[in-house]
């Protein structure tokens, strides 16, 4: 006898990609809370969540941070962030209904100047080359 299939929804998401997911709910919350809800001077020089990581168990997170300023400025941003992190894991609790606050570690992301660098040096390597023909 056939039995007939029965397509749920949600039954065809992976349930190990959870914390994916959550990280990405995360990244949406900690953006808007960066962009205006904490008041910390230090917050006001371009910041960006540009990734968040989450632990399969959900009690660590990653938070990587990009900083548009100089080195005083980005140290200031993570102290900033570190500051605030009670605060925030209180309301992602309260808005992603999570059952326990994870644990937040804020990270200077780099990427962008490494992305830069890189560029730069292929820029150099095109001009000697073009120099020398």
């Amino acid at each position: 006898m056939l039995r007939p299939f029965l397509l749920l929804a949600g039954a065809m998401t992976n349930p190990n990609h959870r914390h994916e997911r959550i990280g990405e709910e995360i990244q949406h919350e900690l953006s808007a809370m960066v962009a205006g809800e904490l008041k910390d001077p230090r917050l006001e020089c371009g910041v960006t969540v540009t990734e968040v990581r989450v632990s399969p168990d959900l009690r660590q997170v990653r938070v990587y941070i990009g900083v548009n300023g100089n080195e005083k400025e980005q140290a200031g941003v993570i102290r900033a962030l570190d500051h605030a992190a009670g605060f925030v894991r209180h309301e992602l609790v309260e808005r992603l209904q999570l059952r326990r606050a994870p644990e937040l570690h804020f990270v200077l992301d780099r990427s962008e100047q490494y992305t830069e660098r890189i560029e730069q040096l292929l820029r150099d390597i095109k001009k000697s080359e073009s120099a020398e023909s």
